[in-house]
């Protein structure tokens, strides 16, 4: 049996001038994750089976980039990315995004959709690289997650310290969803998450799982805990080495349906842990087959353009079309590099992939002029049209 959440009264006093319900609220229900540093997990025969089967389709995902492994693992980052922002309601018109990306002027949840990028990349570099999940990992992701943000960013890349909840009122815990615990004991809680995710002696995906549900419960930050918590679940794959190169794009599977995903998390507060084991593992196996599909699409993406374009053999044209899976969004300077040209020549040869549709402008000013692919940026929606229609 996996252990209930416990949880305890405690008494609430509210701050400035909320409205008068909450002025009366006195008394809150905080919620007590269980320590699980060395818990036992035995998943159903069912759940093994998912787990088994999602463990050889992330491998047999992470084996297919081959030649093209920058281009895909850079794909399939940004599905991940995209798709955890969008859970939290973090969307960005793709040409937004894409200059984002590249560092132009954009609006602020495309810069947050890139800083999470960035926080899921070193969150899995991290694991990677030193073979374990540590709580600096995790505070480095969430500073490259929030630094940028207008409201949270005083308490980027640090635990929080103060109270926090999940739905309810604005002004207090009142008719909240989930109250996590109180911020004393979230360096605790952290530290044993810490050894759970670090152990050996579990199915990985399962471990995966289990130590996203307990984040999640313990909700450590006063923002970004969803995605640092689902880029948590990549860290955990890195550093089994069940991954080597990519990551598995899961939360675009979550984002298909949303309130399945909550109600599973919740569920795992009152020791309900299988069905959300076995939920990941069916995620990552759904997720891995529309990224195939979506790696085949963008395979065939450069043959097209060179039927489109017909560039030199050898020539500025051909080598940006050979750059462009792995650079879909770019500038001159970049251009210019990747051709081997001056930047007063590059012009050119980005005009006529223009004319040729091979990319096409994402700025409208003479200053800071940038091009994207955009059948590359494109494909992570039909990813996600994929996985929502299945």
């Amino acid at each position: 049996m996996w252990p209930a959440h416990n949880c305890e009264k405690r008494p609430w006093r509210y701050s400035g001038r909320p409205p008068r319900e909450d002025r009366l609220f006195a008394e809150v229900v905080v919620s007590l994750p269980p320590l699980i540093a060395a818990q036992d997990y035995y998943p159903e025969k069912d759940t093994l089976v998912a787990l088994e089967e999602a463990a050889v389709a992330v491998a047999s995902l992470d084996a297919t980039s081959g030649s093209r492994m920058a281009a895909i693992s850079g794909f399939l980052l940004r599905s991940e990315s995209v798709s955890s922002s969008k859970i939290e309601h973090v969307e960005a018109p793709r040409d937004d995004f894409a200059r984002a990306a590249i560092g132009i002027k954009a609006s602020a949840n495309a810069r947050s959709m890139v800083a999470a990028t960035d926080a899921i990349q070193a969150m899995i570099d991290g694991a990677g690289s030193t073979g374990t999940i540590s709580v600096d990992q995790i505070l480095k992701a969430h500073h490259l997650l929030m630094n940028d943000d207008p409201v949270d960013f005083t308490y980027a890349g640090r635990f929080r310290d103060v109270q926090n909840w999940i739905g309810g009122s604005d002004y207090s815990p009142r008719n909240a969803i989930h109250v996590p615990p109180p911020p004393e004991l979230v360096d605790d809680i952290m530290a044993d998450l810490i050894v759970f995710s670090n152990r050996v002696d579990l199915p990985v995906i399962a471990q995966a799982a289990i130590a996203h549900a307990h984040f999640e419960s313990v909700h450590p930050f006063t923002d970004g805990n969803g995605r640092i918590g689902r880029a948590l679940i990549g860290a955990v794959c890195r550093r089994r080495r069940l991954t080597t190169r990519t990551v598995t794009p899961i939360a675009s599977a979550m984002v298909a349906d949303v309130q399945q995903y909550f109600d599973l998390v919740n569920a795992y507060r009152i020791g309900d842990v299988d069905p959300f084991v076995k939920y990941l593992a069916v995620s990552a196996v759904r997720a891995t087959d529309a990224a195939l599909a979506s790696i085949a699409e963008l395979e065939e993406l450069p043959g097209i353009w060179e039927e489109a374009a017909k560039p030199r053999r050898g020539s500025a044209d051909e080598k940006i079309i050979a750059a462009l899976l792995e650079h879909p969004v770019l500038e001159a300077h970049t251009a210019a590099h990747i051709a081997g040209v001056t930047l007063n020549a590059v012009y050119a040869s980005l005009d006529r992939l223009t004319e040729a549709g091979v990319i096409a402008p994402i700025t409208r000013s003479k200053r800071d002029r940038a091009w994207a692919a955009t059948e590359v940026l494109d494909e992570v929606d039909r990813l996600n049209a994929r996985l929502a229609s299945k």
